[in-house]
């Protein structure tokens, strides 16, 4: 039974997909032409169209300090630069830079952003922007405020009542009985 087990992982093991990556070594001048394939449906058939699109650019520069740049660029006009360093709290990778790339629409889209301890910061003309303040506020959030600010003061004159309408406290009493 243990030799049908370890038959079973051995041949998992062999069976499950190898990651790797190795970047060209620094002497080397080679050119390596890597490309991706996009395949998409026709819109009149069901047969799938492959598209190569090629890498026209891929410099990465990996420092010993942790630092790092890339700058990618693909036939189809998608750029991505950035540069990163372990600069952040703790020793994180505080990292800035661009992207850019042509909607299916037509549309330019260029995103330029920073990443550190406070989050993802993209900047773009595209993205949503909040309305300037101030701002018009809607008649029934004005209408509540009243509301809340009007039972606040009912509470405040109500207890200005109690407090007026009461004797003068009982002096604390000197001897301690079993709770009530």
């Amino acid at each position: 039974m243990k030799l049908v087990i370890i038959a079973v992982l051995a041949a998992a093991a062999v069976a499950a997909p190898q990651y790797s990556y190795s970047a060209p070594s620094e002497e080397s001048s080679e050119e390596v032409e890597v490309q991706y394939s996009y395949s998409a449906p026709l819109e009149d058939s069901s047969e799938e169209v492959i598209e190569i699109i090629p890498i026209v650019r891929d410099d990465r520069v990996h420092e010993d300090d942790g630092a790092y740049t890339l700058d990618v660029e693909t036939g189809n006009g998608i750029v991505l630069s950035q540069s990163g360093s372990p600069n952040g709290p703790d020793d994180s990778v505080v990292k800035s830079g661009h992207y850019s790339y042509t909607a299916p629409d037509g549309t330019f889209v260029e995103v330029k952003f920073v990443a550190d301890e406070n989050g993802f910061q993209p900047q773009s003309d595209l993205l949503p922007v909040a309305p300037a303040f101030p701002h018009p506020i809607p008649d029934f959030v004005l209408e509540q405020i009243a509301f809340a600010e009007a039972e606040d003061a009912a509470r405040a004159r109500a207890e200005l009542e109690a407090q007026d309408s009461e004797e003068e406290p009982a002096a604390p009493s000197t001897s301690y009985g079993s709770p009530q």
